[in-house]
């Protein structure tokens, strides 16, 4: 098997090896994918969550040396909307690269008045704010239940007011499933990209009564976490919305949307 690494900030996955089909997802900077076929200046991946879609290969760190480096190395996850890596340790510095949320960099030393100096998994070098960037979380654990729950509705409350983008899942735009998709995998979650529960994913159905903060509401092509008292929020481009937005269940609420709750199809929780 062969493995590449992600360089830019947002790489798009689309459809088909072609600039004009469909945006399916987004991989961000630091990820490793595995490359299931080359053709044409394209590769078709396999992201760690299990999404497949070509990519353009300039987009991609290859060599086993990078993966294998990039692998081993301490990483930190980008928590700042999009985060700037500077040449200096000031904001006059000039910029080497940027990374969104969810991408990935490696911490160089201890940081220094707020800098720290960060690598990209090809190799460049630079600062950017320490406040930046978080502990990079890469699995949960059910005894953890009561603080996870509150992590993925922070989590996804974060990327509020971010317009609609199909296939995105970055605060420049996101659409349903990658706003969910996110705040799971931003707390070492992973769950299927797409509006479904599959059974290779820790999400499961539940019954509509049992429904708690960070549990997930499936409608047909569309999903949204809960967020208690009727609440949920959502990635959405219908009713006059074009971004992420909060509505609620209750017919009484000034902010009830009627056409979802009448096409819910099921509850989903990882608990």
């Amino acid at each position: 098997m062969e493995y590449a690494l992600i360089k830019d900030a947002v790489v798009p996955l689309m459809e088909l090896p072609d600039r004009n089909s469909e945006l399916t997802d987004e991989a961000l900077c630091g990820m490793t994918v595995e490359i299931l076929e080359r053709r044409d200046g394209w590769a078709r991946v396999r992201t760690h969550y299990r999404y497949e879609g070509w990519v353009i290969e300039a987009s991609l760190c290859f060599g086993e040396s990078f993966v294998r480096d990039w692998d081993a190395a301490p990483k930190k996850t980008v928590l700042q909307a999009y985060a700037d890596v500077l040449d200096g340790p000031k904001v006059q510095g000039h910029p080497v690269g940027s990374v969104t949320r969810g991408g990935l960099l490696s911490p160089v030393g201890q940081p220094e008045d707020g800098w720290q100096r960060v690598r990209f998994c090809d190799g460049r070098e630079g600062f950017t704010w320490g406040a930046f960037l978080g502990e990079q979380i890469t699995s949960w654990d059910k005894k953890e239940e009561p603080a996870l729950r509150k992590a993925l509705v922070n989590t996804a409350l974060g990327y509020f007011g971010t317009q609609y983008r199909w296939g995105g899942k970055t605060p420049l735009g996101i659409d349903c499933s990658g706003l969910c998709s996110m705040a799971y995998l931003m707390n070492g979650v992973l769950i299927c990209r797409d509006a479904h529960i599959l059974p290779e994913f820790a999400m499961h159905e539940i019954p509509f009564k049992d429904i708690k903060e960070g549990d997930l509401l499936f409608f047909p092509g569309h999903v949204a976490m809960y967020l208690g008292d009727s609440r949920y929020i959502h990635a959405t481009a219908g009713n006059n919305c074009h971004g992420v937005v909060i509505n609620s269940l209750d017919p009484k609420a000034p902010d009830y949307r009627a056409d979802l709750p009448e096409k819910l199809l099921c509850a989903g929780s990882i608990f």
